[in-house]
């Protein structure tokens, strides 16, 4: 007997063998078939769909689930445009706070804002407390004098960390901002979190991906670096599991900080690798950053940036070549998969170099190493990473949040190599879905798929309309894609026999409606393993 027989429904499989199916059926978490298969079989419970769109569950194949959920309860800074507005909402802020309380805001834009916040003027909205404002992109924040003599920064005693960048004026006095690896001054004074804080980051921000019909995710960083809150992160999404607040399937990337040698292999303590853990909660491939972000103009790049970034300025590689080139290779040779955060096209040049030389030592076919945001990849960048099979795990969605930043940063003549997806499909590599939420305001794999067929910015230029693919294959990036960048395109991102029970009900079909309104669709309910996470009145059984 199945447990659950979904019928009268419009599926969209994405299994080339059975493209469409309008019954499917369910039993232990996994798609046992559809259509004849399955229709006349009993079942525990029978709902009808009503003529839904039914799709695979959406992956986000990059986020910080956990950086996301605290974003939720920081205030809001992605709508503000203008610098008044932003030290007032500081000062809103502060006037509820204690006299060593902290302001804390996330996602400001300077490219909105005209600059980044002044220090001076943070110090007299924040009453002289400590003002924490972190950039979208999350490669920099800004901060009051309080943090700055908090961490050090102001009477000369902090250590910079390698890859990062304090700001400082034509006086020579520190702006306020800081870059990249720098961050992790202010993360001293407030990590690690408490577990249970994080625990319930990873629930508010499960409640919304469920509402959007995400089934899994990849938590692209946790437990050390700027990009880690806990060295017991791990353990919050264990938490948040076990009391049933955790929605999604979950793969989660350790930062290369937190690894290390271990009996004479690099990897966690008891020898933890990628790959361990089970169907709802495991472990990925090792994060590492070789370099920073474009709209902040940290990203590692061979020919200088535009404009007033200055003429010499190539930007930030994540640390020394040959340190990133130990790890990497230590990784490698651990059996550990690789997730590169490579942005720049000279952070992609070492990133495939050193991929290419692991190989060499170590052949280690179907490994995928992973090429993150691979925002910047020269045409020659193709078919290298064809032939490592290398996964580039772009974000389309940064196009229209923060392309015309963008274009100011690298030029039109540089655009067409930026957050490419035809070029992708053309040289054989697939495309994927992913947001990096919270580095952009909206993130819902909806929107991601609008902006793969759009490619559209906020100023409504077309960045590099060469490079847009169809709307099936932007579902297929949140769903296959994804599901390959992970090696699991075996159970999940298909509607097929012996897949995972992961669906999404939509109102309407993202490859036939308008290419404008896909972002628009409404999502019904989501399932993971059969059972609803979204949207359960439509799947309420009596008794």
């Amino acid at each position: 007997m199945l447990d659950l027989l979904l019928r009268d429904v419009r599926a969209l499989t994405l299994n080339p063998a059975h493209p469409s199916a309008h019954t499917i059926g369910v039993l232990g978490g996994r798609i046992v078939g559809v259509d004849d298969e399955v229709a006349e079989l009993p079942a525990r419970h029978v709902v009808d769909g009503d003529g839904a769109i039914v799709t695979p569950g959406f992956s986000d194949a990059h986020n910080h689930m956990v950086w996301y959920g605290l974003s939720l309860a920081e205030t809001d800074l992605s709508t503000v445009a203008t610098p008044e507005q932003l030290y007032d909402i500081v000062a809103a802020e502060a006037a509820k706070l204690p006299a060593d309380g902290w302001v804390i805001g996330s996602g400001y834009d300077d490219f909105a804002l005209g600059g980044h916040p002044d220090r001076a003027a943070l110090d007299r909205a924040g009453g002289g407390r400590p003002v924490w404002l972190k950039h979208r992109s999350a490669h920099m924040a800004t901060v009051s004098t309080k943090i700055l003599e908090l961490t050090g920064v102001l009477d000369g005693s902090a250590v910079v960390p390698a890859g990062g960048a304090v700001e400082r004026g034509a006086d020579g006095e520190p702006t306020g901002l800081l870059a990249e690896q720098a961050q992790q001054l202010v993360d001293r004074l407030v990590k690690p979190y408490p577990v249970g804080e994080l625990a319930d980051a990873i629930t508010r921000a499960s409640a919304v991906y469920a509402a959007e019909g995400l089934t899994h995710v990849t938590e692209a960083g946790i437990g050390g670096g700027w990009i880690g809150h806990s060295p017991a992160e791990a353990a919050a999404y264990q938490i948040a599991r076990a009391r049933g607040d955790l929605n999604q399937r979950v793969e989660l990337m350790p930062a290369r900080e937190v690894l290390h040698e271990v009996d004479e292999a690099f990897g966690l303590d008891l020898g933890l690798r990628t790959g361990f853990g089970d169907e709802f909660l495991r472990i990925g491939p090792m994060k590492i950053f070789t370099d920073g972000a474009l709209s902040s103009r940290t990203a590692a790049v061979t020919a200088p940036f535009c404009g007033h970034g200055g003429a010499d300025d190539h930007g930030l590689l994540g640390d020394d070549p040959e340190v990133l080139r130990k790890a990497i290779l230590a990784a490698h040779h651990g059996g550990w998969r690789v997730a590169a955060h490579a942005i720049g096209d000279r952070a992609i040049d070492l990133t495939l170099d050193i991929f290419e030389q692991a190989q060499r030592e170590l052949p280690r076919p179907g490994v995928r190493h992973r090429i993150e945001h691979a925002a910047m990849t020269r045409p020659e960048h193709l078919a290298r990473m064809a032939a490592l099979d290398v996964v580039p795990v772009p974000q389309a969605r940064f196009l229209y949040e923060i392309g015309d930043t963008i274009a100011d940063a690298v030029g039109q003549e540089r655009m067409p190599w930026v957050y490419r997806s035809k070029s992708f499909v053309d040289a054989g590599l697939p495309v994927v879905g992913s947001s990096d939420r919270p580095c952009v305001s909206a993130g819902a794999p909806l929107l991601g798929m609008q902006s793969l067929v759009e490619r559209k910015t906020k100023s409504g230029a077309v960045a590099s309309p060469d490079e847009r693919v169809d709307a099936e294959q932007a579902l297929r990036a949140f769903t296959t894609g994804a599901a390959y960048a992970a090696g699991q395109e075996n159970v999940r991102g298909r509607i097929d026999r012996g897949t995972y029970a992961d669906l999404v009900l939509l109102d309407d079909d993202p490859t036939a409606v308008p290419d404008s309104k896909i972002g628009e669709i409404g999502v019904q309910a989501t399932l993971v393993a059969g059972e609803a996470v979204h949207g359960a009145d439509r799947f309420s059984f009596p008794g």
